[in-house]
C-alpha cells in the first residue's frame, strides 16, 4: 500500500505539486475555464470514474480483518496447512445483503452473504457462503433469473413482491430457503449475531490421499439475535447502515466478534447411496447422520482503513482453493467457480487479484500476463511454458487428489436418483418441527403481508406452494391474505 504524509502539500496523480484544490484556472476571475487546466481535468475525469460497478448480487455490505485459529486436530481429514493444529491465519470477512443495491437498507428481509478470505501459506482460500445453510436454486442456469426476480421491474423500476413470488412459486426447489428466509432469521439483528454456512458441499483430502465431503458451519459466539418486522421497517428509515455501523463501532470499541467453525464430514463413498443428493444446495445434511466437528474460531479485530480499497474491491471466489481442499459436484458451486472471478474481472479489472486486499501472502509464479492495470510482473522472464530458460512450470498428468469420478450421458436434469430427493420435505420439517408456534405465527404474518400485494395467477400459485410446504400453514396464509385484501 502506498504511504503518504498527510502534511505534504497536495499533488496531482503524477506527483506534481497542485497549485490549488479550490480554484479552477479561468480567463479572468469571471471568465471561461481552460481545457489545459490539467489539475481540474484530472480531478473531474477521475471523479467521473471513481465508482466501479457494484456487485450484481451482494452489492450492499461491509467487513473487517481478523485471524482464524485452529483449536482441534482435523489432520485426519485434511492436509490443508491452515487447518493444522495450532495454526493462526490472517483473514478478511465481508457480510452483505443479496438483493439490495449499494444504497439499500441493511434491515430489509434478505439472505446475508458471509464471505471469508484466508491468507494462507499455500495461497488464498475463500469461503463464499450465506447466513443460511441452503439456497433458492440448485442449478446455476436459474441463478441470473432468481437475482432478476429479486431486483426491480423493467417498467416502473420498483421492487415487486409479485415478481419475487412468481419466481419462487414456479420454482419448487426454492421452498426450503424461502421458508427459512420468511422465518425469524430472515432479519438478523446485526451481522455479529448471525451464523454463517458454506451451504455448498466441499471436499477435504488428507495426507494419505483419502477424500471426504464437508460442509462448513460458522456459529456466532455472540448468540443468534433477530429483529421483528416492525423494528426492521423502523430502522430502514432511521439508520439504513445499521449493520455496517454496528460492526465497525463494535470493533472500534474493542468488542471483537468471533465465530466458531465446525464441519460436518461425510466419508467419500457414502455420498453415492445417501438418502438424498448430498450435493443439492437446497438440502441440509442431518446432524444425526453427520454430527458437527469443532475446528477453530475466527475473530475480527481490525476495521478497514479504507472501505473502498479494502472492502468494495475485495474479490471472493470458491475457485480459490488450497492443497487439502476442493470443490464437489454441487452444480451451483461449479457454476460459481467460474462466475465469481469472472464477475470481478468485469467489475474491478483483469488484474483484480493483484490488489493488496486480494493478493496472496504466499509467493506466486503465474504465467498470466498483461491486461488493464497490471502491477506485478515477471520482468523479462519467459511468458510461456514450457520454456528452456529456468522459469518453473508444472507438467503433471493423471488423476488429481481433489477430483471425483463421473460417468453418464450428457443430460439436462434437475434430479438424481436418491430416495428422498423432493423439494418440500425439508421445508416442511423446518416449518413444522423446528419453528415454534410463535415463529409460525410470525411466518404467516410475514408471508401474508407480501402475498396481499400479489396478483393472479401468482397469488394462487403461491398459496398452493405454501400448502405443499405445510397444509395447515398454507391454509392460514390463504385465510389471512383474504382478510388483508
Amino acid at each position: 500500500m502506498t504511504t503518504f504524509d498527510p502534511q505534504q502539500p497536495s499533488t496531482t496523480e503524477s506527483g506534481a505539486p497542485r497549485e490549488s484544490d479550490a480554484h479552477s484556472l479561468s480567463v479572468g476571475a469571471d471568465g471561461p475555464l481552460l481545457l489545459h487546466d490539467v489539475a481540474l481535468v484530472e480531478k473531474l475525469a477521475r471523479f467521473d470514474r471513481e465508482r466501479v460497478p457494484e456487485r450484481s448480487p451482494h452489492a450492499k455490505g461491509s467487513g473487517a480483518f481478523g485471524e482464524f485459529e485452529v483449536l482441534e486436530d482435523v489432520s485426519a481429514y485434511t492436509k490443508a496447512d491452515f487447518l493444522q493444529p495450532g495454526r493462526r491465519t490472517p483473514m478478511l470477512a465481508r457480510f452483505s445483503t443479496v438483493a439490495g443495491e449499494l444504497g439499500s437498507p441493511d434491515s430489509w428481509r434478505d439472505v446475508r452473504g458471509f464471505a471469508l478470505k484466508f491468507y494462507t501459506a499455500e495461497g488464498n482460500f475463500d469461503m463464499v457462503g450465506n447466513n443460511t445453510p441452503v439456497f433458492f436454486v440448485r442449478d446455476p442456469m436459474k441463478f441470473p433469473d432468481f437475482i432478476h426476480s429479486q431486483k426491480r421491474l423493467p417498467d416502473s423500476g420498483l421492487r415487486s413482491p409479485n415478481m419475487q413470488w412468481d419466481f419462487w412459486s414456479l420454482s419448487p426447489e426454492s421452498a426450503h430457503q424461502v421458508a427459512y428466509l420468511m422465518g425469524d432469521r430472515g432479519l438478523p439483528r446485526t451481522w455479529r449475531h448471525m451464523n454463517g454456512y458454506s451451504s455448498h458441499t466441499y471436499m477435504w483430502i488428507n495426507a494419505a490421499g483419502e477424500r471426504f465431503w464437508v460442509q462448513y458451519h460458522f456459529h456466532t459466539d455472540q448468540g443468534v439475535e433477530n429483529m421483528t418486522n416492525e423494528e426492521a421497517a423502523r430502522l430502514a428509515g432511521e439508520d439504513a447502515d445499521i449493520h455496517r455501523r454496528d460492526l465497525f463501532e463494535a470493533i472500534e470499541r474493542g468488542d471483537l466478534p468471533s465465530w466458531t467453525l465446525s464441519v460436518q464430514i461425510m466419508p467419500y463413498e457414502e455420498a453415492k447411496a445417501y438418502r438424498f443428493n448430498p450435493f443439492d444446495l437446497t438440502k441440509v445434511w442431518s446432524k444425526k447422520d453427520y454430527p458437527l466437528h469443532r475446528v477453530g474460531r475466527f475473530t475480527l479485530n481490525q476495521n478497514p482503513a479504507n472501505h473502498f480499497a479494502q472492502i468494495e474491491q475485495a474479490a471472493f471466489s470458491p475457485s480459490n482453493t488450497v492443497p487439502g481442499t476442493g470443490v464437489s459436484p454441487d452444480k451451483m458451486l461449479l457454476g460459481r467457480v467460474f462466475s465469481y472471478p469472472d464477475a470481478q474481472r468485469n467489475r474491478v479489472g483483469t488484474n483484480f487479484s493483484q490488489l493488496p486486499v486480494n493478493a496472496p501472502r504466499s509467493a506466486e509464479n503465474s504465467y498470466d500476463k498483461e491486461g488493464q492495470m497490471q502491477y506485478h510482473h515477471s520482468g523479462a522472464a519467459p511468458v510461456y511454458a514450457p520454456n528452456s530458460y529456468g522459469r518453473a512450470y508444472q507438467d503433471a498428468q493423471g488423476a488429481v487428489d481433489n477430483g471425483w469420478e463421473a460417468d453418464g450421458a450428457l443430460v439436462r436434469s434437475a434430479y438424481s436418483l436418491h430416495a428422498e430427493d423432493d423439494d418440500f420435505g425439508q421445508a416442511h420439517t423446518l416449518v413444522r418441527e423446528v419453528y415454534s408456534e410463535e415463529e409460525r405465527d410470525r411466518l404467516v404474518e410475514t408471508v401474508s403481508g407480501m402475498l396481499a400485494q400479489c396478483e393472479e395467477p401468482v397469488l394462487s400459485n403461491s398459496i398452493r406452494y405454501w400448502k405443499n410446504i405445510d397444509a395447515e400453514v398454507g391454509a392460514r396464509i390463504e385465510k389471512r391474505v383474504g382478510e388483508l385484501t
